[in-house]
């Protein structure tokens, strides 16, 4: 009989510690705060380009800052093309960027990455899926509803940034531009994109 009770007893305490265990890892979560996201503008863009920009970008995440104008770092110039590489800028943005934070570079400059066999691909943006940095260029965008697009390809390479594949939805900002600028099709993140990113803390009015 004895054996029974000190049995139960042990099976009632472990059972008790996965309960604290399992609380404790929720409240961390819960307490864990959300990242900032870094706007970095290169100074060859206007100012009023970028408060554009991270007006957008507020609406739907408010934890942002927005950094005062940097030069290009010299080994993101690509001369034979007269363009930067999206890549390199990546790299550096990253190694800026500490934990907690993510920061997208924003530039009016042509940029570029290197795309299946074509070593010089000329892009709108580059964000890594998950990463810590982004670029987004308003170069190849069209002249009408220039800052409505470029807010778009900004929020499209932070989703990247937070996990988001590109997505199959026509009207959500992850969707694959596929070489061309469909912006003025897409209208907001869909309800799944949406969804993953209110799981990342995004703060949406609805969805």
């Amino acid at each position: 009989m004895k054996n029974y009770r000190l049995f139960y007893f042990i099976i009632l305490l472990i059972l008790t510690y996965s309960c604290s265990e399992k609380k404790n890892m929720i409240a961390e979560k819960a307490a864990k705060p959300a990242v900032t996201i870094l706007i970095q503008p290169f100074k060859d863009i206007k100012p009023e380009t970028v408060a554009k920009v991270a007006e957008g970008i507020r609406n739907v995440y408010p934890n942002i800052k927005v950094l005062d104008a940097i030069e290009f770092p010299e080994n993101t110039y690509y001369k034979e093309r007269n363009r930067y590489r999206a890549d390199s800028i990546i790299k550096f943005l990253n190694k800026e960027t500490k934990e907690g934070f993510v920061t997208i570079g924003l530039t009016a400059k042509d940029i570029s990455a290197t795309r299946g066999k074509i070593r010089d691909f000329g892009i709108m943006g580059l964000g890594y899926r998950p990463g810590k940095a982004c670029v987004a260029s308003s170069f190849r965008l069209s002249k009408e509803n220039r800052d409505e697009q470029f807010y778009k390809i900004a929020i499209h390479e932070l989703g990247h940034t937070q996990g988001l594949p590109h997505c199959p939805e026509k009207m959500c900002f992850m969707r694959d531009a596929e070489g061309k600028n469909p912006t003025n099709e897409e209208t907001d993140f869909c309800k799944k994109c949406k969804t993953f990113l209110i799981n990342k803390n995004w703060k949406f009015n609805s969805i």
